[in-house]
């Protein structure tokens, strides 16, 4: 992935200090886009491996319109168990359990989760059930399928997280906030027979080192599906950024990173029978040719 190693060097070259909310301090530069061509290969980095079941899994989470971190749990990923130990550490309940603990009780215990393990009103919820000043709800990812089924050239093909009146109950504001799919007509004098789907996200604030290959890979997948579901051929994935950042304790990890060579992206294949966004399930998704660096370990700032 050059994008994302470019990425790493601009903010090393160029980020200046700023403190930050959790105390740990960033290196940070405001505004940056990257592209990549997701007909080359997933964009998932090689210069250290990505836990790639918790990518799908996470994706999977908040298409489900669910805020509780139990389904998580249960499936071993535990990227979003910070937030809610944290909420019930300051509690009067909280027994002493570390963190694997916590996360193998919100697994289990139904009664536990439903009480300690909800998020508020975070992603999944903004997608499946936007709320409407008459009560109602918005699903905004069906109404995106629709929409680029019926009229794929739209420019409102658009899903938004950033809910303000919500911001407050949510255990961490949406750092992806919002993301537009475009629907490019097929060049016939190239032979193609379908209209490419690329996918761009803006994101407000952006953990380089941690969350962002995340984010990358997670949307990436999520473009592969939705084009899969609407007949559509892959295009670009554009990542757009506000705040982005490296925190002053990932500062060795990233340039361990950087001084790895790069390798072949992998490819991501996926279920074809599945034509509903929805019915999609882990076992539908098959990456082949991952041949990454070892992992690189960074503690969440929280």
């Amino acid at each position: 992935m050059k994008q994302y190693h470019e990425l790493l060097k601009h903010i090393l070259d160029k980020g200046t200090w700023k403190d930050d909310r959790t105390g740990v301090g960033t290196y940070s530069t405001f505004g940056y886009q990257t592209r990549v061509n997701l007909q080359e290969g997933f964009p998932l980095v090689t210069t250290k491996k990505l836990y790639t079941k918790a990518i799908i899994h996470e994706l999977l989470w908040f298409l489900k319109g669910e805020t509780n971190i139990q389904y998580l749990c249960k499936n071993g990923v535990r990227i979003w168990d910070d937030w809610p130990y944290e909420k019930y550490k300051k509690s009067n309940e909280f027994g002493g359990e570390d963190i694997k603990a916590f996360a193998q009780k919100i697994a289990s215990d139904d009664a536990f989760a439903k009480k300690w393990g909800n998020l508020g009103p975070v992603y999944g919820y903004q997608w499946r059930s936007w709320p409407a000043p008459d009560g109602k709800t918005v699903d905004q990812i069906t109404n995106l399928i629709n929409q680029i089924k019926k009229n794929p050239y739209s420019r409102r093909l658009m899903v938004s997280a950033w809910n303000v009146p919500y911001i407050e109950d949510m255990a961490l504001p949406p750092c992806h906030t919002m993301f537009q799919f475009y629907v490019s007509p097929p060049d016939a004098t190239k032979g193609e027979e379908k209209g490419k789907l690329s996918c761009q996200l803006y994101q407000r604030s952006a953990d380089v080192f941690l969350g962002v290959p995340f984010n990358i890979a997670s949307y990436a997948l999520l473009t592969i599906m939705v084009a899969q579901v609407c007949d559509l051929a892959i295009g670009d994935f554009v990542h757009t950024f506000g705040d982005v950042h490296l925190y002053s304790n990932h500062i060795e990890q990233a340039k361990l990173q950087l001084s790895r060579d790069l390798r072949p992206l992998p490819k991501m294949q996926i279920n074809t029978a599945v034509k509903n966004i929805f019915d999609f399930k882990y076992e539908d998704f098959e990456l082949v040719g991952y041949n990454p660096h070892p992992h690189i370990a960074a503690e969440v700032a929280v």
